[in-house]
Formats: C-alpha cells, structure tokens, sequence
C-alpha cells in the first residue's frame, strides 16, 4: 500500500463520517469508495487552498477564513458562565474586590475572547497558505494537522501536555511553531514508510494521535540546545508602553514560558497599552540573549504590575531570584510590591482553609486581623475578603488565641465596662468628650479608632500598645508625658502639637502623621515607615529635620520652608512633595527615582530642576541621566525613562 493510501486510511478512521460530508460527496455517487471520496474531498480542498495562495486577493482571503472561523471558533453562546466567574475571582485575589462583570464588560471580554482565536488560527491559515515550507506537504498531511490543532487547549509546561479543547475551550490556538510542525510529520511520514519509531510513542504513531505527537515533538525539541540556556548571564530588554506589542510577543514564542503574554494577540497589546513590560533573556548556545526566564509588568512606568518566571506555576527559578532582585532595585515601589504580592497569596491560602473548614494557625490568624501590618492588595479599596472572612468566624476565640487572653477580658463592640479589666477591645472607641483622663483606664489594644479629641495635655493618660485604626489627640498642645502606642495602624493626629520636646513616635504608622502645627524639627524623630501623608506644613526651617531613614507612602507637606538648605529627603516617596514656599532650589536633593510632576513648587525652581537635573536628583549613576532637550522642557517631560 502506498504511502497516500495509509495516510487516507489512518484520517477515515479519526474522522469516521469525512467521506460522507457534503464537500466529500461532490460530483462522487454513493457507491464510490471511501477513500476515493476522502481524495476528492481533498483535491478539492487543494484547489480552493491553492487559489487563494495564488490570487492573494484580500477578498478570497477572508472568504476562507470566515469558512474556517465558522468551524472551529468559539461562538458567543458557547462562552461558559465558569469563564466570568474566574475572572471575578481573579480580581478579587488580586484585592480588587467583588467587581460586577456588568453587560458591556461581559460583551468586551466575549469580543476579546473570539478576536484572539480568530488571531490565532490565521497564523495556521496563513502559513499553510502561503509558506514555501508548507508547499512540500500532500494536503491530507495539512488536514490532518489542522484537525488535530483543534484538539489542544492550553498548554501546561510542568506536565508538557495541552487541555483538551473542545466548543467551550476559551483560550487562543496555540502559537504556531514551524519547527514543531515539521517534526511531527517526519514523525508520522517516518512511521508509515517503515513502521519505525520511538517506542515511547508507537501507539499514537500507529493511531494517529496528533496531540500526543505534537506534544512529544515539543519535548523533543525544548530539549534542544537552543531552546535552553544553562547561565544565569544574560540582559533585560524593556518594551515600552505604547510601542510594537508584536516584537515582545514573538520574542517569548516557542518557549513554553507559560505567560499568557506569548498566547493570543490582545494579551501582549493591552498590557504594553497599560504599561511598560522588561523581560529577561539569558544566553543560548550561541551566546545569544534569547531565553526569556523572567517578565515584569509595569502599570504605567513606575508601578509594578506583576512578576512571573518559567518554573512551575509561573514562579521564579531559585537561580534567578538574584537577578531580580538588583533589578527591583531600580523600581520605586519594589518593597510595596513584594508585600502587595505576598499579602494577597497569604491572605488567598487563609480564605481557602476557612471555606475548607480547616483551622488557622496564630500566625494566619494576627495576619488576617491585621495586628502586625495593614492587608495590601492591588485594589483602590480594602479588600472584601477580609470581612467576609472575619465575619465568618468566632471573633472573641480568635482573640483570644491571638492575644493569649480570657474571655471576660475581650469586648467586641458597646460600651467600655468600668467594672473590670478588659485587655482587648475590637472595636472603635469615641472618647473624644474627656477633658482629663484621670481614672481613664484603657484596653491594652484597640481594634479600631481611638478618639481623645478633647484632652489638651497628656496627665495621667495610658495609651493603648496597640490600635488598629486611628488615635486622634488633635488637641493635645504638648508632648509631656505621653507614651504613644508601640503599633498604630492607622493615621495619628497631633494636629496641635507646637513642639517635639518628650515627643517619642512609634515606628510604625499605617496611616498618616499630622503635625500641621510644629514649627521646629527640634528633637523630632520620625518613624521608620508612615503609609500616608506626613504633614509639616509649618516648618519654617529644615534644621533639624532627618527624613532619610524615613519611607512615605504617600505625600510630604513642607509648605512654608523658604529654604532647602540641610533638607535631606526621603529615599522613596510615593505621592507628592509640597514645597510651595520655597525661594530658591539650591540644596534641594529629590529621591533617586521622584517624578518631577510630582514636585509642588514655584515654576521657575521646577524649570531649573528640569534644566539640571542632574544636580537636584540624589542618583547612583549621574551619567545615566541626559540632559533634556528643549523640547521637553517646554512638554514638562524629562529625556530619561527613569524619570517620566
């Protein structure tokens, strides 16, 4: 038998009712052969394929992809509810929140869906169209690899193994690989001229299983050594927003990476639209930085996204956790990351093992009642998981656990009994009509604010060691014996404070840091992390003022200084630096990696800032910064990426 009979022979068996389809049965009368029926479907088939490779004609083009388009992508309908849920839950893992998919979402996510498939399967239309390499194959070998396409879903790089796709499958075709092709087929020609082959794979050779010989292939070929790289050495390569999403999509394909970037087309676009993306490619055996093993996504240019690598699940291989961590080095919000990342995996794993029924260690639990540090997740607001999973739960028994107390010392809420000793109180506690806290005697913790608005000096006042929310002592006009709490997770006012003498603050505050009415830094010692605003807006003078072991996670007021001289800035600081008063820019040192927009200043001491950055920004490397142009003086924008 020849070797175009057993190819026939092997489609008629995969695909049973081939012979008696329409296309199969033209011009062929009910008593021609199988196998005849077969050929002339495909002869026919060769000539339509043939005709619209000849003509290039955009119209015969689109004919034959719509008739394709109709068979194998997915149809609205077909979309499972499943698919939407995920995407709720994905964004509800990444603290966004319980967001709605309303209809118009509902209907960008469906077009998305079908755009990507449609994108994807033209790259199999087009090569089998139009590549010289794929004019050496019989048209059953194009059909039977066509066919077989529509059996891989997505693939899973730690099992080497494609889902199996089917009319509900949601995800992209996969990429087309040439080399792949290739090799499949010599597999299957090789076979059918000598029934030879690897033994690993004699059963689908002999059946026809294209998903398992595809798949072997893949193996066969990452094993090659230029789809590998055993060096660390190698460079990163940014791709910035708004630019060619197709170059750092095909640089990451025939890899496997396992990033959604490589698959369909709006992948790669939108998030180039969103922002930058670096990619680090290590050395191939021809000494070639080709390899990805590390993607970071930018929101913007300066927010981190997220972080993925090429070992199992997307995590980073142990070797290259060094690289990544000198280049975070070059992001602002590298630490915010880092905890915005672990925060939100710790805090998936708790609500998983509370829905499973499963108890919670005393560390999970000081973590989701939020005693060493505030939960952030990537959403504008709390995430919801919280509550819910709090809610869920015995409050008084996890306090206890926690904070190795007895019942009838816990107090959830209501009044503050007077008659006895309460250790823990979970709830925000309005105290703000006491004039003196004389026999005031308060929980050594607070689980949410602490109101003292009307105290005007400290006597007598024993402060909580913790307070889970914010503690105002807004009217408090001196610093005399006061002992602030050890941990305040929320914002503290001092809004009345005119001076920092006896004045001790916690290391942390989760919040912001009121000191609107100081007028010295004399003895003032800021803490080590304050997650809002500090504002000292009526410091006339820097003397004194130590900002640099300081991180700020929001904005600085500095209103009324006229001079930056002896200023030193934080390192890092997210939001806004208010330097309205200032008359001049000399001394003025801004962090490494600030954003010029971000400075409130008189214009004539930004534009010379713009003018020289390089002797107003504190940097590692000055020679890494150009001077502007003109041109971007007069746009507002600085030369260097660095600073946007």
């Amino acid at each position: 038998m020849n070797e175009r009979n057993i190819w026939i022979d092997i489609i008629s068996k995969l695909y049973k009712n081939l012979h008696m389809s329409e296309s199969a049965m033209h011009g062929m009368r009910q008593s021609d052969k199988k196998r005849d029926k077969i050929l002339n479907y495909f002869e026919r088939l060769e000539k339509v394929h043939q005709r619209v490779s000849e003509s290039k004609r955009e119209e015969d083009l689109k004919l034959l992809k719509n008739f394709y388009y109709n068979l194998y992508v997915i149809k609205p309908e077909d979309i499972p509810d499943s698919y939407f849920e995920h995407e709720k839950r994905i964004m509800r893992e990444r603290g966004y929140g319980n967001i709605e998919i309303t209809p118009e979402r509902k209907q960008n996510l469906i077009n998305q869906i079908i755009e990507d498939q449609k994108e994807s399967l033209d790259k199999w239309i087009e090569y089998f169209l139009f590549d010289e390499e794929s004019n050496s194959y019989e048209m059953w070998e194009k059909y039977w690899v066509f066919q077989g396409l529509q059996q891989l879903g997505k693939y899973n790089k730690e099992t080497g193994k494609f889902s199996k796709r089917d009319k509900h499958t949601v995800y992209p075709f996969p990429p087309l690989e040439r080399e792949v092709i290739f090799t499949t087929l010599k597999l299957m020609e090789d076979y059918i001229k000598d029934k030879k082959g690897d033994n690993e794979i004699r059963s689908a050779l002999g059946s026809g299983n294209f998903k398992t010989l595809y798949e072997y292939s893949i193996k066969i070929i990452m094993n090659k050594e230029e789809k590998q790289s055993n060096t660390t050495l190698g460079k990163w390569i940014k791709y910035e927003q708004g630019s060619d999403y197709h170059k750092l999509r095909d640089s990451l394909q025939g890899y496997y990476t396992g990033w959604c970037t490589a698959a369909g087309e709006n992948f790669a676009k939108e998030q180039l639209e969103n922002g930058d993306f670096y990619v680090y490619y290590t050395l191939d055996k021809n000494g070639e930085a080709k390899v990805p093993r590390i993607a970071i996504r930018m929101n913007g240019h300066n927010e981190i996204g997220e972080i993925r690598g090429i070992a199992d699940n997307q995590n980073m291989e142990p070797e290259m956790i060094s690289i990544l961590e000198k280049k975070l080095e070059e992001f602002p919000d590298r630490d915010k990351y880092r905890k915005k990342e672990y925060d939100m995996q710790f805090l998936t794993t708790i609500d998983n093992k509370v829905q499973k029924g499963y108890d919670l260690t005393k560390e999970e639990l000081r973590f989701l009642y939020e005693i060493d540090s505030k939960i952030e997740g990537f959403g504008y607001e709390k995430d919801p998981r919280i509550k819910e999973t709090i809610n869920k739960r015995n409050i008084k028994n996890d306090l206890m656990y926690i904070f190795d107390c007895k019942e009838d010392e816990i107090c959830v809420g209501g009044d503050l009994p007077k008659d006895k000793t309460i250790k823990v109180y979970w709830d925000s506690l309005d105290l703000s009509g006491l004039t003196s806290a004389e026999d005031l005697k308060l929980p050594e913790h607070i689980g949410s604010f602490l109101y003292l608005s009307g105290l005007t000096n400290a006597k007598d006042l024993t402060l909580p060691k913790y307070i889970g929310g914010n503690l105002y002592l807004d009217s408090l006009t001196s610093a005399k014996s006061l002992k602030l709490p050890e941990y305040i997770r929320g914002n503290l006012n001092l809004r009345s404070l005119t001076s920092a003498k006896g004045l001790t603050l916690p290391e942390y505050i989760g919040g912001s840091l009121w000191l609107n009415s100081l007028t010295s830094a004399e003895d003032l010692t800021l803490p080590e992390y304050i997650g809002g605003y500090l504002d000292l807006r009526s410091l006339t003078s820097a003397k004194g003022l130590d900002l640099s072991n300081t991180i700020i996670g929001d904005s600085l007021g500095l209103r009324s200084l006229t001079s930056a001289k002896g200023l030193t800035l934080p390192k890092h600081i997210e939001g806004y630096i208010w330097l309205g008063g200032l008359t001049s820019a000399e001394g003025l040192k801004l962090p490494e990696n600030f954003d010029i927009k971000k400075l409130i200043a008189p214009n004539y001491i930004i534009k010379e800032i713009k003018n020289h950055p390089e002797k107003y920004y504190i940097q590692k490397e000055a020679e890494e910064l150009d001077s502007p142009s003109e041109e971007d003086i007069q746009n507002g924008e600085l030369t260097k990426g660095r600073h946007i």
